[in-house]
């Protein structure tokens, strides 16, 4: 909620990301915004769908997300595509970059978000790709326990 108004501010929810890989790990981070970028989450206005966590020179960098520019900013709007810098410790950096390229690895963003105090929140993971069969199975399931659900329904 926000604190401010009581109203419920949206969260962005990276919805792929479960289906394509395997969670291993998650960690929450701090994300830098620009006034306008701030703005137009709170409108729910943003996508994390196609994005990545890269590390470059020791700091963590979101990749590919799009925030939408906000109407009234102006000519002080930012760029809706911009890496954005992720607050991390040093040594969770250091930590997240060597399982990277130990076992081959990616950190992706999960869920962009507001906490209670009204700071922009972003849930990372450190996961594993799906195989192909993986997936199917996944879908297999999913459709199986549809239908056994519809067979319920349909005898109460």
């Amino acid at each position: 909620m926000n604190v401010k108004s009581g109203k419920k501010t949206p969260s962005i929810v990276n919805k792929k990301a479960r289906f394509e890989f395997e969670i291993l790990e998650t960690l929450e981070s701090g994300i830098m915004l620009l006034g306008s970028e701030v703005k137009s989450l709170r409108q729910g206005q943003g996508s994390i769908a196609e994005s990545f966590i890269r590390i470059k020179k020791s700091e963590a960098y979101i990749i590919k997300s799009f925030i939408a520019p906000y109407e009234q900013a102006g000519q002080q709007n930012h760029d809706p595509n911009r890496d954005r810098k992720l607050l991390l410790h040093r040594r969770e950096i250091d930590r997240l970059m060597g399982k990277v390229q130990e076992k081959g690895l990616t950190i992706i963003p999960l869920k962009l978000y507001f906490n209670d105090r009204g700071y922009a929140k972003i849930q990372i993971a450190l996961a594993k790709g799906k195989s192909r069969h993986d997936k199917r199975e996944k879908i297999r399931k999913r459709d199986m326990d549809r239908q056994v659900a519809r067979d319920m329904r349909k005898y109460k």
